[in-house]
């Protein structure tokens, strides 16, 4: 078996081949009906970050067991979310395929809706994000478990910090920087703490930075923020360096397509693409207590080719998203009853929860000028200078041309290595809002232990007892996760000051979102309820960081610019116009949805098991970002990449003791 071939030798071949579909690519890569094999042992539907963890995983512990993808997509090219010629923060010159939704409107943020983007190819989210590599504090995966309350405390399966660390580390191979870079830079780590994998998904900091990076560096110092050595370790709190999902010396965009399927060589894992799965079906008479279920699939090349069942001897995991999932368990009749019958599907199990749920990220932004920028380029400078070079150089086609030709080198050097930045500051409730923090944490613990009637508004009418039970049980954990002056509530990305602005990332949102089908066409992308702010709490918290954002113009390192706050601007005072600019300006989602097939007791509203296998049906798992009871305080890319390794992890233990 050939495993992990040398990543430069083989890194532009694949992907030539990959796009051009050169004859020998891939002995795996399918694209008709006829191609596939009687039947499968694991039948993986999704070929993204998760799905293409786990299908990897299985192909290697089972290699006389066989491993079916399905995907909707195809093998395509994965841009950097910072690519030639792209200017910085510009519209890309050339992306990956993705679908894009936006929500129905939000009748408590003005009647705007949620833009969301999502990966259509193999490799999923992880080839079209934004490379931001980060992981969720400890606190965060703790919550997990305290919403699912005794039940999944009891686990021998845990979903806790404990128990997703090892998988963490094992996803990602992190390298180092140079010392010249430590020197220039200040980059920190800590390997033991967070790291030790070999996977061939990569991360490493960029070997560049914007001259001016220093400014709010220097701002966040002045607000007092800690510096931690490691952010991914658990403790997250402060000024952070994050690293970039890209391959240390090509600077390219390292994503599951590549590391959990182009450079995998095996003769029992599969890859059907250009394909869409319907619906998972029990055979006639065998009900729902039978496993595994059919997988029904058409094909999106040939639509006129007859729909076609593929057969699976073990099980179905459904890896296609947050979206995507619940939609398939809907068509599949699992899923809330009323809403199956409105699309006309009869239902085989009533399960409120799925498609229930939903979260993301959001926030409003302060804004600010600065005058002409002197300040020193590298730590260790001592004579100001004029900061230089910054992204507007790149608006010059000599520097333009050398940054580009410096993005080719061998190793990879100069601004384009550098994505979308790799910096961000993580802060607590309690901290910035250290006067309020407790009046809203006591809001909250009165709406998680009074009666469901006082959170039933927050929702549709007539929704599900359990839902709201659940919803409770979320609350409870959100009061302590909330509480915590180590537990960040607030992010800000941030990397240069050519773009002023500190986006306010409300980390975790207490209002909850669906998924549903389109009951006029079930096949077709379906319909997001974002309903953002239907709790008002979250107002209450985006006031808070707001507040807190707004204090970095009075700093010292600001004020030797001459910053002014553009907006807000000195005319919103009160809460009540603070209230009214958030819901004008809030960004709805930061393209972090998840969480619409929560791993959560059937009790309490949900869809999964700590085993990951659907509450109430046999031989089907879920294991995407949609198990995830709460939205961890991070991008997901990270926790998409654990989450595949421990849900492999599970399956294999499980079958290795019916197999042996």
């Amino acid at each position: 078996m050939q495993r992990r071939m040398g990543f430069l030798g083989v890194f532009l071949l694949s992907l030539a081949a990959a796009v051009s579909g050169l004859p020998g690519h891939h002995a795996s890569l399918k694209r008709q009906v006829s191609q596939l094999r009687p039947t499968y042992d694991f039948i993986i539907i999704g070929g993204g970050t998760s799905g293409l963890t786990v299908a990897d995983r299985l192909s290697e512990a089972f290699p006389k067991k066989t491993v079916l993808v399905i995907e909707y997509g195809d093998v395509e090219y994965a841009y950097g979310s910072f690519d030639p010629p792209q200017l910085w923060l510009g519209p890309p010159p050339a992306q990956a395929s993705a679908w894009t939704f936006f929500s129905q409107p939000n009748p408590d943020v003005n009647n705007k809706t949620a833009f969301v983007k999502v990966g259509q190819l193999v490799g999923g989210s992880s080839a079209v994000n934004g490379q931001f590599f980060d992981r969720g504090s400890r606190f965060d995966y703790d919550a997990w478990t305290e919403a699912g309350g005794h039940e999944f405390r009891s686990s021998d399966i845990k979903w806790d910090w404990h128990g997703l660390l090892p998988y963490f580390k094992k996803s990602v191979t992190f390298t180092k920087p140079s010392a010249e870079l430590v020197q220039k830079y200040g980059y920190t780590w800590d390997i033991p703490a967070a790291y030790g994998g070999s996977t061939p998904i990569h991360s490493s900091f960029s070997p560049f930075q914007w001259a001016d990076w220093v400014i709010q560096r220097d701002t966040w110092r002045d607000l007092g923020l800690p510096i931690p050595k490691e952010c991914a370790g658990g403790d997250k709190q402060g000024i952070c360096w994050v690293p970039t999902s890209q391959h240390p010396v090509t600077a390219r965009r390292s994503h599951a397509g590549l590391g959990h399927y182009a450079d995998v060589r095996r003769p029992n894992y599969d890859l059907l693409v250009k394909h869409q799965v319907i619906r998972v079906v029990y055979p006639k008479g065998s009900g729902k207590s039978s496993s595994p279920p059919l997988v029904e699939v058409r094909s999106l090349s040939n639509p006129a080719q007859p729909v076609f069942n593929v057969t699976a001897k073990a099980e179905v995991i459904i890896s296609a998203g947050a979206f995507h999932t619940p939609t398939i368990l809907q068509r599949s009749g699992i899923g809330p009853a009323a809403s199956l019958a409105a699309a006309g599907i009869p239902t085989l199990i009533d399960l409120p929860g799925v498609g229930a749920n939903l979260q993301d990220h959001s926030g409003p932004g302060v804004i600010w000028n600065c005058n002409p920028i002197i300040q020193l380029t590298t730590i260790t400078d001592t004579k100001p200078r004029t900061f230089s070079p910054v992204p507007a150089d790149l608006l010059n086609a000599t520097y333009l041309a050398e940054a580009t030709a410096q993005f080719n080198e061998v190793p990879a050097r100069g601004p384009y290595t550098l994505a979308l930045g790799n910096t961000a500051i993580y802060v607590s409730l309690p901290r910035a809002a250290p006067a309020s923090f407790q009046t809203i944490v006591s809001k909250i613990l009165e709406l998680a232990n009074g009666p469901l009637s006082n959170v039933a508004p927050f929702f549709p009418p007539n929704t599900d007892a359990t839902i709201l039970q659940g919803y409770k049980s979320q609350l409870s954990a959100l009061a302590t996760l909330l509480s915590n002056p180590q537990a960040p509530s607030l992010e800000t990305p941030w990397a240069t000051g050519s773009d002023p602005t500190a986006w306010s990332f409300l980390l975790h949102p207490l209002s909850r979102g669906f998924v549903r089908l389109n009951p006029t066409d079930p096949l077709s992308q379906p319909l997001l309820d974002y309903r953002m702010l239907s709790n008002p709490l979250d107002m209450d918290i985006h006031l808070a960081h707001l507040k807190f954002l707004r204090t970095l113009v009075s700093t010292p390192t600001m004020k030797k610019y001459g910053a002014v706050e553009v907006s807000p601007g000195a005319a919103v005072q009160t809460d009540a116009q603070l209230a009214e600019y958030v819901r004008a300006q809030m960004i709805l989602s930061f393209q972090h949805p998840c969480c619409t097939a929560a791993m959560m007791p059937r009790s309490k509203g949900g869809v999964v098991g700590p085993d990951l296998k659907v509450h109430g049906v046999k031989g089907i798992r879920v294991a995407d970002m949609s198990v995830m009871p709460l939205l961890p305080g991070s991008h997901l890319s990270a926790t998409a990449y654990a989450v595949g390794e421990k849900a492999a992890d599970i399956i294999i233990d499980e079958w290795k003791k019916s197999w042996h």
